[in-house]
């Protein structure tokens, strides 16, 4: 039994912010397990595995949860948190810990991530008695996951990036394409977990290798405007 309350949370950590469809389906089963500690601890992998997306089809579910368990208090306390984190920052936050195209990870982050995981095994005496406030340790955690590009002054200045899903090009030869099926915008624009953005235009460079957060541009000095445009 205790390790089965563990398997929500697990799948949590294993995708952070990142609502995939047969994760959320997973958790949705568990949420109505007769066993009240793990359909509590679905309902809380269910906030973490979709925040900040603003996921409708979670919303969906944690509405019916909401219904479903009415009466229970626990359980009620679980899905307004796990709202809360479904709809973090008006869908404009993330709690991914890792960062750099997914190389590195956030040591704080994921530590404030861990801490609220240790406290959902024994929620009991954790988040549903007298220390609510460990999930202030979530804080740790959230960062804004929309792409700013700035100049050198840091005033702002949009560019076209194309956003599109990420392609894995270690030990490629040549140049391989590092995104696909992308769409262009104009930024600021949102990522998602597993979203890689590219420059659409020649005019600027990029003073980092990764476009992921605040990013300072610099005028292209080898860029020459086509003729006619």
């Amino acid at each position: 039994r205790p390790i089965k309350g563990a398997v929500p949370l697990a799948l949590a950590v294993l995708h952070i912010s990142n609502p995939d469809y047969g994760v959320i389906d997973q958790l949705s089963r568990l949420s109505h397990d007769p066993d009240a500690e793990i359909s509590q601890n679905a309902v809380l992998a269910m906030g973490i595995v979709s925040a900040g997306t603003n996921n409708s089809r979670v919303a969906g579910l944690l509405r019916q949860l909401g219904e479903f368990y009415s009466k229970e208090a626990g359980h009620m306390f679980c899905v307004r948190i796990a709202q809360g984190l479904l709809h973090m920052g008006k869908g404009l936050m993330t709690l991914n810990p890792v960062h750099s195209d997914r190389m590195l990870t956030n040591p704080a982050a994921l530590g404030g991530i861990l801490v609220i995981i240790h406290s959902c095994l024994d929620l009991k005496s954790t988040l549903l008695d007298k220390t609510h406030y460990l999930l202030y340790y979530l804080t740790c955690a959230m960062n804004p996951r929309m792409l700013v590009t700035v100049n050198e002054d840091m005033s702002w200045r949009p560019v076209t990036v194309r956003v599109g899903q990420a392609v894995e090009t270690v030990g490629q030869a040549g140049k391989p394409k590092t995104i696909t099926g992308f769409q262009t915008h104009s930024t600021p624009v949102l990522l998602g977990a597993q979203e890689r953005a590219e420059l659409g235009t020649e005019e600027v460079l990029s003073v980092s290798s990764v476009l992921e957060g605040v990013v300072i541009l610099k005028d292209n000095p080898d860029y020459e405007e086509e003729e006619g445009s």
